[in-house]
C-alpha cells in the first residue's frame, strides 16, 4: 500500500506477539476487538520502552467519540472514524511517514551537532585555559613557585583559609617574602573567585587621612572633602577581601574601629551617624615582630588576638633554598619574554651563586636581580658573570666607581645610549636596605627621603 509493507493480525494479543519479533512504524487498530481492545493494546505498547516511539492509530465509530478522545490522551497518534475514508487514511499514513522522516533527520542532525559541540567544547577548553593563564598573570597568581616543604605548608594553609572567609588572617614574614601573593592565594583560591580584592599599605597613609580612606566619609565631614562624600576601601571590598599590609603602622584609634568591623561586621563613615553593615574578609600582613609591638603598647592586644585566629608565617628565602633557582627561572623567562631577550636557562655556577646569597630582600630582591641581569645582558644562559650585582659589583658603566669601590655621586660617567633610571634607583634602594638589614626607618634616613617616599619606591619595586 503506497509502497509500504502491511502485516495483518486478527486480534491485539497476536499483534503484540508479532511486535516482539519485528519492529513496525505504525499500528492501525480498531478500538473494539475480540480478546483485547484497542485501548488495551495501546496501553501495552506505551508501557514498553522498546515501543515508546511506535505510532498507534485507532479506528472508532462516531458513537465512541469519548473513547477516541481517551485514546489520544493515552498516547495515540490519531484516530479515524468508521467507515474509514481512504483519502483520510492515505493522508494519515503520509503524515506518519513525514513524521518518521523528520525524526530520522533530527537524529542525524543531533549526532552531527553533538560532534560539533564536542569539537567546539575542546576549542573552548583550550581558550579558557589561555584566559585563565592570562587572568592568573593579571591577579599575580602566576608568581607562585613552590618546591620547599615550608611553602607547601603555607599554600595548604592558604587553601584552607580560602574555604572559610569568615576567619581573619594575619600573615607574617620579612620584606619581600611574598605576603601579598599569599593573601591573593587566600582570596582567589583556584582562581575562580571574581569578588573584589582591595589592598592598602598602611605605612603609606598619614594618620589624618587613614580613617577616611578606610571607612569613607559623609558630605561635609571635613574641609576639602568631596561634596557628596566618598566610599571607603571597606565599601569597595564588600563581598570580597580587604588586604591591609604593614598593619602595625595603623593608628591605635583606627585599630579599635577595625576590630569592630571584624567582630560586628559594621562601621560608621567619618562624620556620619548611619551604621553600615559589611561583608568583607580582612587579611593583614606585617614584617615586624607584632608581639613585641603589643608588648610595647603600639598595637592593640585585642586586635592581635582576633587576627591571630588565622596566622601564617612565611619563612625568608634563605631558609628555603629549594625555591631560589625555580623562582629565578620563572623570573628569567618572564623578563626575557617581556624584553625580547634570548635567556632560557641558568648555568650551574650562576645557580650556585643565587643559592648561596643571603637575600635580605627575599623574593623581591631576587626578582630585581634577575630583571637587572636581563636588562643588561642578552644570552641564552644566565651566567655567573651576569650576577655581579649580588657579588659587590654593579657590573655596568652607568656609574664609574672609584678605587675604593664606593660610588662617586658627583663625578660619574653616563652611558651613551640610555639610562634605565627606574631600575638603577630600585637597585640603590635595595642595596641601602641590605646595608641597614631591612630597617626601613634607617634606610630612609640614609637615602635622605621620607619613610612615605621609601614605601612608595618599594611598592613600585614590587610591581
Amino acid at each position: 500500500m503506497l509502497g509500504h509493507t502491511v502485516v495483518e493480525e486478527s486480534n491485539g494479543i497476536d499483534a503484540l506477539i508479532r511486535l516482539e519479533k519485528e519492529p513496525f512504524h505504525l499500528i492501525l487498530s480498531d478500538i473494539r476487538m475480540p480478546r483485547m481492545s484497542g485501548l488495551e493494546l495501546l496501553s501495552k505498547v506505551r508501557q514498553s520502552a522498546q515501543w515508546k516511539d511506535m505510532n498507534v492509530v485507532l479506528a472508532t465509530a462516531y458513537s465512541d467519540m469519548r473513547t477516541a478522545i481517551e485514546a489520544l490522551r493515552a498516547g495515540a497518534y490519531d484516530y479515524l472514524l468508521k467507515p474509514i475514508n481512504i483519502d483520510e487514511l492515505v493522508g494519515l499514513i503520509e503524515r506518519v511517514a513525514e513524521r518518521l522522516a523528520l525524526k530520522q533527520e533530527n537524529h542525524i542532525l543531533a549526532t552531527k551537532f553533538e560532534a560539533a559541540v564536542e569539537a567546539a567544547a575542546a576549542e573552548t577548553i583550550q581558550e579558557l585555559a589561555l584566559l585563565k593563564k592570562a587572568y592568573y598573570r593579571k591577579i599575580g597568581m602566576d608568581q607562585i613557585v613552590v618546591f620547599s616543604p615550608a611553602m607547601q605548608d603555607v599554600l595548604q594553609q592558604a587553601q584552607k583559609l580560602h574555604d572559610d572567609r569568615h576567619i581573619p588572617v594575619l600573615i607574617e614574614g620579612e620584606t619581600g617574602t611574598g605576603k601579598e601573593i599569599v593573601s591573593r592565594c587566600i582570596h582567589y583560591g583556584d582562581g575562580s573567585n571574581t569578588s573584589p580584592f582591595i589592598d592598602i599599605n598602611c605605612a603609606t597613609l598619614t594618620s589624618n587621612i587613614f580613617e577616611s580612606e578606610l571607612f569613607g566619609y559623609e558630605a561635609g565631614a571635613f574641609t576639602g572633602g568631596l561634596p557628596k562624600g566618598q566610599k571607603g576601601k571597606i565599601d569597595i571590598a564588600h563581598g570580597g577581601t580587604l588586604f591591609l599590609d604593614e598593619i602595625t603602622e595603623m593608628p591605635l584609634d583606627v585599630q579599635a574601629k577595625l576590630l569592630r568591623v571584624i567582630q560586628e561586621k559594621e562601621f560608621y563613615r567619618v562624620g556620619g551617624l548611619k551604621k553600615f553593615k559589611t561583608d568583607v574578609r580582612i587579611i593583614c600582613a606585617s614584617n615586624e615582630d607584632i608581639e613585641q609591638k603589643v608588648a610595647d603598647g603600639n598595637f592593640r592586644r585585642d586586635l592581635y588576638y582576633r587576627l591571630n585566629v588565622g596566622r601564617i608565617h612565611i619563612p625568608p628565602l634563605r631558609e628555603r633554598p629549594e625555591d631560589i633557582t625555580p623562582l629565578a627561572r620563572m623570573f628569567l623567562a618572564n623578563f626575557a619574554r617581556d624584553k625580547g631577550k634570548a635567556f632560557n636557562q641558568i648555568s650551574a655556577e650562576a645557580s650556585k651563586i643565587l643559592i648561596s646569597h643571603h637575600w635580605p630582600g627575599n623574593v623581591r630582591e631576587l626578582k630585581n636581580v634577575i630583571e637587572w641581569a636581563v636588562f643588561m645582558w642578552d644570552d641564552k644562559t644566565l651566567k655567573a658573570s651576569h650576577l655581579g650585582i649580588i657579588q659587590g659589583k654593579m657590573n655596568t658603566d652607568i656609574l664609574e666607581p672609584v678605587k675604593t669601590g664606593l660610588i662617586d655621586y658627583q663625578n660619574f660617567i653616563l652611558p651613551d645610549d640610555k639610562l634605565p633610571l627606574d631600575i638603577f634607583t630600585h637597585n640603590i634602594v635595595r642595596q641601602a636596605l641590605h646595608k641597614h638589614s631591612g630597617n626601613k626607618t634607617e634606610t630612609a634616613k640614609y637615602l635622605g627621603i621620607s619613610r612615605h617616599s621609601l614605601y612608595s619606591l618599594l611598592k613600585q619595586m614590587n610591581t
